[in-house]
């Protein structure tokens, strides 16, 4: 592509970009036919004080947006059952091996259920699992459930109030008495 700056754009390349937009052509179009960056199609552009029509990039936007939060709910989804399968594996049975002595000799057995750190391990990565399920689609917050909360908290302030209100205990009101 011509720099603008080591091959200036010259009146006729300026009058060409006018009748391409004054066609109709979007930015994009008219620096591949002129062999103009972006950049400096929208400079000249705008230094002729001529604007483009950005209702089907803006279209294109909001479907690539919807497009990309469908994905993220599908890989919600993956995750939240990736984690149902690592926590399922902690309570089923396992092969437990090892590799060492001074033969470096394979050893395995089958037990119940995994030991203690291969649980630990489990239950981490099914905890990641959850977490980025729940960033990538955020439960929603139901605003009934919330004011039940609050109105729930506020009754037990109100009633933990009243009680320390209460004459308090003298060194006479001991529990053991």
């Amino acid at each position: 592509m011509a720099n603008q700056y080591q091959n200036p754009v010259t009146k006729a390349e300026l009058q060409q970009i006018r009748e391409l937009h004054a066609q109709g052509k979007g930015r994009n179009e008219i620096a591949r036919i002129t062999g103009r960056s972006l950049r400096t199609i929208s400079v000249y552009a705008s230094k002729m004080d001529l604007s483009f029509d950005r209702t089907m990039t803006e279209e294109a936007t909001r479907a690539r947006k919807a497009d990309l939060e469908e994905r993220r709910v599908i890989l919600a989804e993956a995750l939240q059952g990736d984690a149902e399968r690592l926590s399922s594996q902690m309570w089923e049975p396992a092969k437990v091996f090892n590799i060492g002595g001074k033969d470096n000799k394979y050893t395995e057995h089958d037990v119940d259920e995994p030991p203690a750190d291969a649980k630990k391990a489990l239950m981490a990565a099914a905890g990641i699992a959850v977490e980025k399920s729940m960033k990538l689609a955020p439960p929603e917050v139901d605003e009934a459930n919330v004011e039940a909360a609050r109105s729930m908290l506020g009754s037990l302030a109100d009633g933990l109030s009243r009680l320390a209100a209460q004459e308090p205990r003298g060194e006479d009101d001991s529990e053991e008495g």
